[in-house]
């Protein structure tokens, strides 16, 4: 409990996010900040940079941290006309698989020491999974809102969940999200109204079936 700021440090806090987000929004207003043409000139520059640097930060940098969502909305308008709509959710597919490998084996043995120091000066500890578990608790985490993916994929690594368990469940469920997106961003950006709404009906079903799996995951524990 001592640990705990003060409610007047959380108003101050608050105040100052606010402050930092209206003079954010203040300054992008009086140099005419447009937000399609800063999105189209960023898949220029990613266009230019080529496939091969895009899909090798796509694999790299959300391992870090790097929001994911930006590259799957912007994955499809950069490279669709150079390797096909199929192409690019293949080389999407192939950069998860890296992604998901290069966050369990930073969690599992190179950051781990860093990783368990850390934890231990806090009141958490890490879990201790039985095998049994594994595919489970891959799967509840994977379709539970609230942690980032690179922060599920470092938690699973450190509960020590078989690679193999923790790698084609991550995936199954990342490709179709990867799918949707990367299609629902291609079309709008380019005005696909009937492909956009394709990949709006893959988000909606993936979205269903994870509805789905929290309630039957909630009923089996409540």
């Amino acid at each position: 409990m001592g640990n705990r700021p003060s409610p007047l440090k959380l108003v101050v806090l608050v105040l100052l996010l606010l402050i930092v987000t209206g003079a954010g929004l203040w300054w992008l207003k009086i140099h005419d900040f447009n937000v399609r043409q800063s999105i189209e000139a960023s898949i220029a520059v990613l266009r230019d940079a080529g496939p091969w640097a895009f899909f090798i930060a796509f694999a790299v940098l959300p391992a870090l941290g790097f929001p994911m969502s930006v590259f799957y909305l912007t994955a499809g308008s950069a490279f669709t006309e150079k390797i096909g709509l199929g192409g690019v959710i293949a080389a999407a597919g192939a950069a998860l698989l890296v992604n998901l490998t290069l966050t369990y084996w930073l969690a599992r043995y190179t950051l781990r020491p860093w990783l368990e120091e850390m934890i231990s000066r806090t009141k958490y500890k890490i879990p201790v999974v039985a095998t049994a578990d594994h595919a489970e608790i891959t799967l509840l985490l994977r379709i539970t809102p609230g942690p980032p993916f690179f922060v599920q994929s470092y938690l699973l690594g450190l509960a020590g969940v078989e690679f193999r368990t923790y790698l084609w469940i991550s995936w199954i469920i990342s490709i179709a999200y990867a799918t949707g997106f990367i299609v629902f961003g291609d079309a709008i950006l380019h005005g696909k109204a009937k492909v956009a709404f394709l990949g709006l009906s893959v988000l909606v079903a993936v979205a269903l079936a994870v509805h789905l799996l929290r309630r039957h995951y909630g009923k089996k524990r409540p």
